[in-house]
């Protein structure tokens, strides 16, 4: 608690005074146009990966950067995609796994959850994406590399949940939202992009290029 409380100092001393007027236009509203779905492991700092500043990006964290169905539940992700798309008109969503990911960990060893039952509850959602990396995943594939698929595949299946959402379907059928699906790679700091039409995923610059020329 003191680091917080140490970190808090100085904020109030040195970074608030340095972003005074950033911040007096912040306390009128925000205009992010970027959605991000990530983990809420504590190694991800979506700030700091995106090079993002205060009020450029809405984010969503939950175990595994999941989006539950739509009208699976009364949910917070469902509210904010809503929110985000509706009244805030976002224009790009991403949802991005990362290596090493505890959840993806648990989705894969569900005797692993015994002692969490709520943990092993929330990655029932992405049942969809158990099946997908065990019936495609070659058998010789090593533990990290499986874990690493079942990542990179969790990602596109929650952007596929994604379109099941009414405000998130009808914006991106409209031309007004892209979906995208990335992979943190955290000791070597490298981000890759789902290409759609390469069926992997590729350089994050690389995967959305034609996305940016298209725009």
């Amino acid at each position: 608690m003191d680091k917080l409380l140490a970190g808090i100092r100085h904020f109030r001393q040195v970074a608030f005074p340095e972003r005074k007027e950033s911040f007096a236009q912040l306390a009128e509203g925000q205009s992010p146009n970027k959605l991000l779905i990530t983990c809420s492991d504590s190694r991800i700092v979506p700030y700091l990966v995106t090079g993002s500043e205060p009020g450029e990006l809405f984010v969503i964290r939950n175990a595994g950067n999941l989006v539950p169905p739509f009208g699976s539940s009364a949910s917070g992700e469902e509210a904010t995609i809503e929110y985000a798309v509706v009244a805030l008109r976002i224009e790009h969503i991403v949802v991005c796994g990362h290596s090493n990911c505890g959840a993806m960990k648990g989705l894969l060893d569900p005797a692993s959850l015994s002692g969490v039952p709520s943990v092993a509850r929330w990655l029932g959602l992405a049942r969809s994406t158990k099946a997908v990396v065990d019936a495609t995943t070659p058998s010789q594939a090593t533990p990290e590399e499986r874990l690493r698929r079942a990542t990179e595949i969790n990602a596109v299946q929650q952007v596929e949940n994604l379109k099941g959402h009414p405000s998130v379907a009808a914006a991106v059928a409209d031309g007004k939202l892209s979906l995208h699906a990335w992979y943190y790679d955290i000791p070597s700091g490298s981000v890759t992009g789902h290409d759609p039409s390469r069926g992997e995923y590729v350089d994050v610059e690389i995967a959305e290029a034609p996305k940016l020329v298209a725009a």
